[in-house]
């Protein structure tokens, strides 16, 4: 599964075990609980929820986007 990390600062792609959308949007909310700096979201999202930065690249497929500056989770179309 791919995500995008989509805010103030930072636009990161992330790989890791599939889940529901239900499932990311509490996975969502608790790492947003856990940052001070919103620019450590990313780092604490990987560490909570086994996830890897991956190389930025327009050929991927990506699954949800984290909009970290509006707390949208959406699927992109």
């Amino acid at each position: 599964m791919i995500i995008e990390i989509d805010g103030y600062g930072h636009n990161i792609r992330l790989s890791g075990k599939k889940c529901s959308e239900r499932q990311l949007r509490e996975m969502y909310r608790q790492t947003k609980t856990m940052v001070v700096d919103i620019k450590d979201f990313p780092d604490v999202f990987c560490r909570l929820h086994r996830f890897d930065r991956i190389q930025y690249s327009n050929d991927m497929n990506i699954d949800f986007v984290l909009d970290t500056d509006t707390d949208h989770i959406y699927t992109p179309s």
